[in-house]
């Protein structure tokens, strides 16, 4: 996350961080409010009141929880979302946001960079389920991956280029088991 948000601002672009404030206070990936904080001297207690950096081309917003993060970022994804190899964050994200998907909460892509095959247990996860029937045929479109042509050159391939085709060509599915209304009430379908 933050090698992505580090090369992207020092490439012109601009980047907004939804970050948990539990993941402020333990400096993130190494940097950060905290180690700001730790320079200036405060105190365990004072480190909690450190704000996010918001200047140039980056912007923080900090939440109180991973619920909070997810949301916001859900508002913020006009085009979709777009995930890179990671751990149980990145999991956990991606499916919640194909979850939903599912559901009608909002209908975006979500693009999966296959890197070297890194989500090939996720594919294989999923169409067992669909074999199973835990997950309807038509909504295997919900995840959409992403694939060198030949993983030999996985290094050489543009995925930015491929992650950006991929959402420009996705097309929801029916699939919204329930229909979010303007005024936040459910109703099924």
């Amino acid at each position: 996350m933050g090698i992505v948000s580090n090369t992207v601002i020092q490439n012109d672009g601009f980047v907004t961080g939804v970050l948990p404030r539990a993941m402020v206070l333990a400096g993130g990936e190494g940097r950060g409010p905290v180690e700001r904080a730790e320079a200036a001297g405060l105190s365990p207690n004072q480190k909690r009141q450190v704000p996010a950096i918001n200047e140039g081309n980056h912007k923080s917003i900090v939440v109180e929880s991973m619920h909070e993060r997810k949301t916001i970022m859900a508002r913020l994804a006009g085009g979709g979302f777009i995930g890179l190899p990671g751990g149980f964050g990145t999991f956990e994200e991606v499916l919640e946001a194909v979850t939903w998907s599912q559901l009608g909460i909002h209908q975006k892509p979500v693009v999966l960079l296959n890197v070297n095959g890194f989500w090939e247990p996720l594919r294989a996860l999923i169409e067992g389920a669909i074999r199973e029937n835990f997950i309807q045929e038509k909504n295997r479109s919900l995840v959409t991956f992403v694939q060198a042509p030949d993983e030999a050159l996985a290094s050489d391939f543009d995925w930015g280029k491929a992650a950006i085709e991929a959402l420009d060509s996705w097309s929801p599915p029916d699939t919204g088991l329930f229909v979010w209304d303007q005024k936040n009430k459910w109703s099924s379908t």
